[in-house]
């Protein structure tokens, strides 16, 4: 076996686009029951290097070897014939299909068995998915499920995974963990992505670096600590985001009472009871588990969702009634959002980051009687670039271009540059390597400085322990009291995100009225 050609062996991969190189003869090797890691800022290359293995990428030059052969993988159909599955960062679903439909198109079997399996998969590994809801009723963090199952379901032997753990609280990540490496044990290549490196530690047995489209290093990530892969990743020490001292005479700005919303899709969870208060100079977090109402909850501040008065609950900024506002006429008053959905919600894919600062901002001087502001609008998309080091080929590439983490740069640098009196961001640092995700939340730390009010859906818990004043917990469309940061850790939060809410109560943390 030591003999043995490795699972994988990629030599010289080469992928050049019109504004950037993305792979510059990139070297990989992944051998039989390996879990390798692949680790590298947003836009090292590490998605186009994924998407060329699978078959949704030709490369211009190099070569691919699959169990000592050279292949030309041509689609993402031949790869999967070879045995090689895939979990995209972005989805590749159909909208108007159930969870079962989806995974059909790459599963044989009819509906009723592939749901059975689907069930069992679910329970095996954790991952909570209806087979008959559609995919779109469905949060981000239920979509990510699906593809991971989709994926497993294949039974591959050598499976890329892009950031499966950023929907599982830290008991989901335990088991997922032991079913990777139940897996490897079985002869199954892992390649891992993911930009939380005490994972990366815990997990894999190899680390590859990129930066800049290049391989800069090959490591034992068991040998290493976060620092150390850190400055190999990124070139440079990161400084912690620095969180002053609580105001202490914060105002409440947003209050929420009594708000319940039973949503039209059966599959989605409804809001039951929802009591919030949310204070100037403040972050207040709200963690739980994907699909446990945080969607709606956003939806419904945001005023994508609204609640008129008559239907018994309230929603009041600055002690004005707003439930019945839509999102344009909330902006107007300062509350922004920023949707844990790049594509589609927070970015137009197919718009220029140019067009898509003006999505916002258009009532901020961006239209000069009747007529859009063509010059302010790409003075905007550039100084938010600039400021935030999105890496992209200007203002006029298109939002689909760029990685996830630099494209969540974009949009979180967009709302930011209005200077918001309250922001709601839904998973602020999804997909979003350690430096950026520093950056990110110091900047929303010094807007929480300013005295504006910001509320937080994570389902980081270390984010949220790291940023936050106070934290709120939700579980199956129910808000807990909140806690001070200080008097909480991740093992309370984590059993109050699997629906203990008297967990926080035991660690004698509750500090405030339930009602938050």
């Amino acid at each position: 076996m030591a003999d043995a050609p490795p699972l994988l062996r990629l030599r010289g991969i080469t992928k050049a686009y019109p504004a950037v190189l993305a792979n510059d003869a990139v070297d990989l090797d992944v051998g039989t029951g390996e879990i390798h890691a692949v680790l590298g800022e947003n836009g090292a290359g590490k998605s186009t290097l994924m998407k060329i293995i699978y078959g949704s990428v030709r490369p211009d030059a190099g070569t691919v070897e699959w169990n000592g052969s050279q292949v030309d993988i041509q689609s993402p159909a031949m790869a999967r014939e070879l045995g090689i599955g895939m979990v995209f960062q972005h989805f590749s679903l159909f909208e108007t299909l159930t969870a079962a439909e989806n995974i059909s198109l790459a599963v044989s079997g009819t509906i009723p068995e592939l749901s059975r399996r689907i069930r069992e998969a679910s329970a095996r590994f954790g991952l909570d998915v209806e087979p008959d809801a559609r995919v779109q009723s469905m949060t981000v963090g239920e979509r990510q499920r699906i593809e991971i199952l989709r994926c497993i379901l294949q039974e591959p032997r050598l499976i890329i995974m892009d950031e499966p753990t950023s929907v599982l609280p830290p008991q989901g990540i335990a088991k997922l963990f032991e079913t990777l490496r139940k897996l490897a044990s079985e002869g199954i290549g892992i390649i891992f992505i993911s930009h939380k490196l005490e994972e990366i530690r815990a997990l894999c047995d190899t680390a590859t670096i990129m930066r800049g489209g290049r391989v800069v290093g090959v490591c034992d990530p068991r040998e290493e600590d976060a620092r150390s892969l850190t400055r190999l990743m990124i070139g440079r020490e990161i400084a912690r985001p620095r969180h002053g001292a609580e105001r202490g005479d914060g105002h409440p700005v947003l209050e929420v009472t009594g708000l319940n919303h039973t949503p039209e899709n059966p599959f989605a969870t409804p809001l039951r009871d929802v009591h919030l208060t949310l204070r100037s100079g403040e972050i207040l977090g709200i963690a739980g588990v994907s699909g446990n109402g945080q969607d709606s909850l956003t939806q419904a501040l945001a005023g994508e969702i609204e609640t008129p008065d008559d239907r018994g609950s309230t929603v009041m900024l600055e002690g004005k009634a707003i439930g019945a506002l839509g999102p344009y006429a909330r902006r107007k008053l300062g509350l922004h959002f920023i949707p844990e959905e790049r594509l589609g919600r927070g970015a137009v894919p197919i718009h220029t980051l140019s067009e898509n600062s003006g999505l916002t901002t258009y009532h901020r001087g961006m239209v000069n009687w009747g007529f859009l502001n063509l010059g302010r609008r790409r003075k905007l998309a550039a100084e938010t670039i600039e400021r935030m080091d999105v890496r992209c080929g200007g203002t006029e590439s298109t939002a689909q271009s760029l990685s996830g983490g630099n494209l969540q740069k974009f949009i979180v640098g967009r709302e930011l540059a209005l200077a918001p009196r309250v922001l709601i961001v839904s998973q602020p640092t999804w997909g979003v390597d350690v430096g950026a995700a520093a950056a990110i939340r110091q900047q929303l730390i010094d807007l929480r400085d300013s005295g504006a009010a910001l509320l937080v859906v994570s389902e980081e818990l270390e984010e949220l322990l790291e940023i936050c004043d106070r934290i709120q917990v939700m579980f199956r469309g129910r808000l807990s009291g909140s806690v001070p940061v200080r008097d909480t850790d991740m093992d309370h939060l984590g059993l109050a995100m699997a629906g203990d809410f008297d967990a926080l109560n035991s660690s004698q943390t509750m500090k405030e009225p339930a009602l938050g």
